[in-house]
């Protein structure tokens, strides 16, 4: 036997007899412990630091799993893997199994998104689509589970393999929680620390099918178009408003708009003219004992017919009523959807409350008439 056969047959037989994982990464959850051909001597040491759970597989299959501390392996100390093995009196040989190191830690500062917009129906504004993104805290709670359920047979697994799983799963859960959550979508942002605790209990069974403890989850902000933004701003503002006080104060800046406008003579006239009008309003509902008629002319003056007066609506608002407002006002408030085609109103003449869509004068707000067919000759 040559010197080259000797040494070969010497390093077979020097097994392993301390095992132990020194991390020296911020990312690794999981380390496979490697040595020559799996073999681990009888009575090696096992050192588990804090922070580390390790765990042994035979062929496949789940066997001992130790926390921190020091172990003197035997069958005593292997009782799971003595019995897959068939020792029944003991073992003075090398034994072959796996060893995994897991990574106990709590893992900080993980971000979450979502890839694409969530679509969500608001009754207020329809369908809408936000987007949300924070951060979450995990870690390995049973270490066995997780090697079975996720980790496999890769020997270094780490916080970005995970993260890829579980980002998917949140923002799955996320959709799920919000769409039951059924919160007005102006209050989204006012309410991230409720809605954040809602998703970490819906989440966290989630988690612990595949060994994992979900300890803290945070939503830092939920965005919107802008269009979406202004819109709720705007109906936010208008829900506080008086709106008859509205109505006047929209009417003056239209009075002044009007005054300023300088696109020529014809411009200029029809300016002039609508500001006519529109004063004419605006005196009408500041001062109701009018009626819409102008003030009295000199005995000299021809005296022109009474204006007619505008008809006033009464429209249905959280049930309650409001108004009186004229036409246009009307109109302006089913553009800015304060009312809309089921709103019951009622004017002066009806016999009595009646939905919007319903009036025949009111029915222009909806879109969509045509004329009547021209007459046959």
């Amino acid at each position: 036997m040559g010197l080259f056969d000797e040494i070969k047959k010497k390093l077979s037989h020097e097994f392993i007899d301390i095992v132990e994982w020194l991390d020296d990464s911020n990312d690794t959850i999981v380390h496979r412990f490697e040595r020559y051909q799996n073999e681990i001597k009888n009575g090696a040491k096992l050192i588990v630091r804090e922070g580390q759970t390790a765990v042994f597989i035979n062929e496949g299959q789940l066997a001992d799993v130790f926390t921190p501390g020091t172990y003197t392996l035997n069958t005593k100390n292997l009782p799971i893997l003595a019995t897959l093995k068939g020792w029944k009196y003991g073992f003075n040989s090398p034994f072959k199994a796996e060893v995994y190191f897991v990574n106990t830690r709590l893992f900080t500062d993980e971000k979450w998104g979502t890839k694409n917009p969530i679509t969500l129906s608001d009754e207020r504004f329809g369908l809408v689509e936000i987007r949300a993104f924070g951060t979450y805290s995990f870690r390995i709670s049973d270490a066995g589970k997780f090697i079975v359920d996720v980790v496999g047979t890769d020997s270094n697994f780490t916080s970005y393999e995970v993260n890829e799983h579980l980002k998917s799963l949140i923002a799955t859960r996320f959709t799920d929680t919000v769409g039951e959550a059924n919160i007005p979508i102006e209050l989204y942002a006012a309410n991230t620390s409720e809605l954040s605790e809602t998703c970490q209990e819906v989440m966290q069974p989630e988690f612990g099918r595949v060994g994992i403890e979900l300890e803290r989850f945070y939503i830092e902000n939920v965005s919107m178009p802008e269009e979406l933004k202004k819109e709720i701003f705007e109906y936010s503002r208008i829900d506080k408003l008086d709106l008859d006080k509205l109505t006047k104060f929209k009417t003056a800046k239209a009075i002044e708009a009007a005054a300023k406008n300088e696109g020529g003579t014809a411009g200029a006239g029809m300016g002039m003219g609508m500001g006519f009008v529109l004063a004419q309003q605006m005196g009408g509902m500041m001062n109701p004992n009018m009626g819409g008629q102008a003030a009295p002319q000199s005995p000299q003056a021809a005296v022109p017919p009474p204006i007619p007066a505008q008809v006033q609506y009464f429209y249905a608002s959280n049930g309650q009523q409001s108004g009186p407002v004229p036409f246009d006002t009307l109109r302006s408030l089913f553009a800015a959807r304060t009312i809309n085609r089921d709103t019951l109103v009622w004017k002066q003449g009806m016999e009595s409350w009646t939905a919007l869509k319903d009036v025949e004068e009111l029915k222009s707000f909806l879109g969509g008439n045509t004329p009547p067919p021209l007459p046959s000759n």
